[in-house]
This record gives structure tokens, sequence and C-alpha cells, in this order.
């Protein structure tokens, strides 16, 4: 059975389009369009127009025929639903390279996120700064946490080997949404809500498809 949110009985695949619907949509609000056809949102969104007007439904937004979808209030009820009419504050743990980047992301703020807080623990690392923010000790989290009550999502971009520990702080001061780079399997709470980007895994995943165009190129060649 497919998974649903717990709020509206939205379901957890449609969920995963949510984001990109409102990329696009705010992209046209942009470009100053008021309205657009869901063949149209399926055009850039890359999901089917039956798809693209089942998920919208889920939310109670039909669109009018030969009109389409008003893009300034379905942006504002896809917002709602992700829970981003409020400004929700992020705390990056792990400034290297991909941390500094995340902390850099200028497409965080643009969609609904504020990065707060940067955290380490190497001393040549704290004290630094990164697009305004001076990089504090691991050790702060608890008062951080305490000022942001509550930080909305952690994010792990340490190394593998300090990723559960740091996970299990951010659990014990109160984070419940942990966005993890770590090439780990985090043992949580269920109450937690983890997501995974492991960047190894999804090159090799692409590195599987290449191959197998290789072989039916050699393939063909053959006969």
């Amino acid at each position: 059975m497919m998974a649903e949110s717990p709020r509206r009985g939205v379901p957890e695949a449609t969920v995963g389009r949510l984001p990109g619907y409102l990329r696009a949509l705010t992209g046209l609000a942009d470009r100053g369009r008021s309205s657009v056809s869901s063949d149209e949102l399926a055009e850039l969104t890359g999901v089917r127009g039956a798809q693209v007007r089942k998920d919208l439904s889920s939310l109670g937004s039909h669109g009018v025929r030969g009109v389409g979808y008003d893009v300034t209030r379905l942006s504002d009820q896809i917002a709602a639903e992700l829970g981003l009419l409020e400004e929700r504050p992020v705390v990056i743990v792990g400034i290297g390279n991909l941390g500094r980047a995340l902390a850099s992301y200028s497409g965080l703020a643009t969609r609904g996120f504020r990065v707060a807080a940067l955290l380490d623990v190497d001393p040549e690392v704290v004290g630094t700064e990164v697009d305004g923010l001076v990089v504090r000790p691991l050790g702060d989290l608890g008062a951080l946490a305490e000022l942001l009550s509550p930080v909305a999502v952690g994010v792990i971009a340490t190394p593998g080997a300090a990723a559960q520990d740091v996970a299990d702080l951010l659990v014990e001061h109160g984070v419940r949404s942990i966005l993890t780079f770590a090439p780990v399997v985090l043992r949580l709470p269920d109450a937690v809500h983890v997501r995974a980007v492991d960047l190894a895994s999804e090159l090799q995943i692409l590195a599987f498809h290449e191959h197998q165009r290789e072989l039916a190129g050699a393939g063909e060649d053959v006969g």
C-alpha cells in the first residue's frame, strides 16, 4: 500500500513530485505567466499530464477547462502543503568542500530555507566564515537548537565514520528531519525522517546505464 502523508492523505510519491511542480511554477511566475495547463506543467517537469492532474487533485486543486491552473494560487497551495509558508532554519554539520557548497547555495533561500548555523569539529575550520556565517564548534549545537527552536532540518556533510554520532546528537537536540550526504545507513528513531543522498551510488547507477549502452553497441557491431 502506498504511504501517505499524515495530514491530508497525500501519497508519498506525490509529495516527491511537488517540489518539481513548485520550481516550474516559480519559473512561470518569474516570466509573468498567470496560468498554466496540466500538459504544459507535465512537459516542464517530465511527468505525464494525467499524473499531474491526479497529483494536484489530491491537494484539492482542479484546473479550469480551457484556462488551466492559476499559477500564483497553485504555487501557494503547494508551498503550504510542503510547509514552506514560513522560513525554516537549517543547520549544516561538516564544513568541508560539500558543506561549504551547500552553505553558499542561494537556491535554499528561494525555496523557504535559511542556513542558520554551520558546525564542525576541525579547529582549522571552526572560526572561518562562509557566506557571512562563522563556523561554530559542534558542541554549540545545544544552544543553537534552543535558540532556533527548533531546527527544521539538520544537514550532515561529514565523512561516513562521523555521521551516526552527528545524527544522534542532532536527534538529541530535537532535530526530527535530517538530510545526509554520508555514505552510511543511519540508525535513528522512527519519528526522525531521513533523506539520504549518496553521490557515489548515483554515479554508479549512471555507470551501469552507460555500460548497458556500450554492450548494446558492441552487440550491434558484431551483428
